[in-house]
């Protein structure tokens, strides 16, 4: 089996708008079953909406405008990837410093109507995650904040995916006896966000220091002012059902 290494570059907005984001650059290095180099993949990608890069982009991540201009759709770009990760005939586990990285990989595929089933499927490993509880630390951290942890030189530039994809193959490498692989996973949809799962844990918290019993209909009633959050069904089962793990725990 061998190791990708994945890193996407996204682009921004400034304003409330209803269009997405959408992923602007895939990097991905190969790493052998025995973590040695073998190859890599990189290419921008010229978005449908956004496709002029504001000021933070740009200077974040030094993309030049000129290049996006002339970048491929998305759909060819996804497309060259999957057959370049096909080219490992033992099979792949993709390496994330984080989650957004797939969300927003299968979020493009959708809003293009192609078919997510091969994303879906795919099983990847959060690095972030597994570096937090190798080194028991509880706030995550950035992949130059990683590189100086293990005391690694960064090289190339922070927030182009292929140099960042680099950067976090040396850190894998680091850090790769002491990761349980046992916490690979699959990409599962989410209905709610960091906001309201936090608003649930404060609720919990807040009730159990008043000597309270929780219970989802107190949280409901007491802690969700805006009622519509609610109401999408999918939404509510999850919410649910992260009180209910938030409650059982020790």
């Amino acid at each position: 089996m061998d190791y990708i290494i994945l890193d996407i570059e996204f682009n921004g907005r400034k304003f409330a708008s209803e269009h997405p984001m959408e992923v602007i650059e895939i990097g991905a290095v190969r790493l052998d079953s025995s973590l040695q180099y073998q190859d890599e993949f990189s290419s921008l990608i010229k978005p449908i909406y956004f496709s002029t890069l504001n000021s933070f982009i740009k200077k974040k991540t030094g993309i030049p405008q000129e290049e996006i201009d002339i970048a491929d759709r998305f759909p060819k770009v996804i497309t060259a990837f999957t057959e370049w990760l096909d080219q490992s005939t033992d099979g792949v586990l993709l390496l994330t410093w984080g989650g957004e990285d797939m969300k927003r990989i299968i979020q493009d595929i959708r809003m293009h109507k192609m078919d997510d089933i091969y994303w879906m499927e795919a099983t990847y490993f959060d690095l972030l995650k597994g570096v937090l509880r190798a080194r028991n630390l509880s706030n995550d951290i950035s992949v130059e904040g990683a590189m100086a942890l293990f005391e690694l030189d960064p090289s190339g530039s922070a927030h182009r995916a292929l140099d960042d994809a680099r950067m976090t193959s040396e850190i894998f490498r680091a850090v790769f006896n002491d990761l349980d692989f046992e916490r690979s996973q699959h990409y599962k949809d989410t209905y709610s966000n960091a906001r309201e799962r936090k608003t649930v844990k404060v609720a919990i918290k807040a009730m159990n220091s008043q000597k309270i019993t929780p219970t989802w209909e107190l949280v409901a009633e007491h802690y969700f002012s805006d009622k519509t959050t609610l109401t999408d069904p999918r939404k509510l089962a999850e919410l649910q059902d992260y009180f209910t793990a938030q409650v059982g725990r020790p």
